[in-house]
């Protein structure tokens, strides 16, 4: 893939995650990805993420990824953005977070995620 690609790649995967499609997001996945996130230290596989981008489109229904930074990688792309949305409560929220994606044949077949613990904790109490 060229730079290009991994740019548009990366652009496809967010808008799909900000708009709820649940279809596209898994298609992006290589089927034995793995997921990380620095706040737990767990790694994910792509059904267990998929379980929480479920509980997450629901909770945050007005979400949006405002881009401060998309690099094509050479295997991949980064991305540091701010994740703005309304918690359950009516509270507006916003997390700064960066993505490190490394790509095989078109697909994700890893993703370290880089956010804001406190924040992140703030949008846990409301159910994940």
């Amino acid at each position: 893939m060229t730079p290009q690609d991994y740019i548009a790649f990366a652009k496809k995967f967010v808008g799909a995650i900000q708009s709820g499609d649940t279809a596209t997001v898994r298609a992006c996945y290589h089927p034995d990805a793995k997921l990380w996130h620095n706040n737990d230290g767990i790694e994910q596989t792509v059904d267990q993420n998929m379980k929480v981008l479920d509980w997450f489109i629901r909770a945050l229904p007005d979400r949006n990824y405002r881009v401060l930074r998309l690099e094509a990688l050479p295997d991949g792309f980064m991305q540091q953005h701010v994740l703005e949305a309304t918690l359950p409560d009516g509270t507006k929220w916003a997390m700064d977070a960066c993505v490190v994606v490394k790509m095989e044949n078109g697909v994700i077949t890893r993703l370290d995620e880089y956010i804001d613990s406190a924040k992140s904790a703030q949008l846990r109490a409301h159910g994940r």
